[in-house]
């Protein structure tokens, strides 16, 4: 008996030893806020109601690290480096790990592009090679300066779909400016037979696809795009958070909260639909 109580004792210490030694790995951050910059309407990504996605990702790194959240709502992408170096704000939730602008954590999610077709026009594409993207009255919406467009100028299928650029940009010149385009716009466009098909970033789409009326099917496209030339258009992307580079140390507690709580990200992500690829 007075062995089973030794036992039992070595368990309950190696226990408390674990939990104690988690508690001091989780990641601490040595300021009085964490300041993120997020659109102020840019669903499903965030909006200044905090009804975005990227809002709910945001709390669990406020809470993990223990700091309130300040947003900075831009309306202009285009100013936004000018923004974090001025010090208005110093972590972006989502973003590419090759974006410039930034330092950047690990990967936390890889996702890609989607065909969104109505079911009952039974529309099977999964790749850009397919023979249907070719035929001109194949009408297919992409967002603006997005690999879409790159693969409409591959196949001539551009200057066909030039109108609706300019449609959905509410003809207005995009040059040095930014006009912002509802992702939502082209999914009802789909549903509303106004397009066959729309591509669109999986996490953009996710939400608007599950809200249709009209019952749709989101397929993610093939990563097997390429150029003319045989260089590949990806179509499948890691997502990371973005630093400010006047705060490096940042890149550390951020990649701490991504250890600690990957899956209640994850768990946010599949809540909002957004299919997910092995990284």
């Amino acid at each position: 008996m007075f062995a089973e109580v030794k036992k039992n004792s070595r368990t309950w210490l190696s226990v408390c030893l674990s939990l104690t030694l988690s508690v001091f790995a989780l990641p601490t951050l040595a300021a009085d806020v964490l300041n993120i910059c997020a659109g102020k309407s840019e669903l499903p990504f965030s909006n200044d109601q905090k009804q975005g996605f990227e809002n709910k990702i945001a709390a669990v790194i406020g809470k993990t690290l223990n700091v309130p959240i300040n947003y900075f709502w831009w309306t202009n992408p285009l100013t936004l480096q000018k923004d974090m170096e001025e010090g208005k704000c110093d972590v972006l939730i989502g973003t590419d790990p090759n974006d410039p602008r930034v330092l950047v954590t690990k990967p936390y999610y890889r996702s890609g592009y989607v065909f969104v077709t109505r079911k009952d026009r039974e529309i099977d594409v999964t790749s850009w090679d397919h023979p249907y993207l070719k035929e001109k009255n194949f009408r297919i919406g992409v967002m603006p300066d997005s690999p879409g467009k790159n693969m409409l100028l591959q196949i001539n299928r551009f200057d066909d779909m030039f109108d609706y650029f300019t449609e959905i940009q509410n003809f207005q010149s995009t040059r040095n400016r930014y006009i912002h385009v509802e992702p939502s716009r082209l999914v009802n466009d789909v549903a509303n037979m106004h397009l066959h098909m729309a591509m669109l970033w999986a996490p953009e789409a996710a939400r608007y696809v599950r809200a249709s009326d009209v019952p749709l099917n989101m397929v993610l496209v093939d990563d097997t795009a390429k150029k003319t030339n045989g260089e590949k258009i990806p179509m499948h992307y890691n997502v990371v958070m973005g630093v400010s580079k006047q705060h490096p140390e940042l890149v550390e507690a951020l990649n701490g909260v991504i250890d600690a709580h990957g899956a209640e990200i994850t768990a946010i992500l599949k809540d909002e639909g957004v299919p997910l690829l092995n990284q």
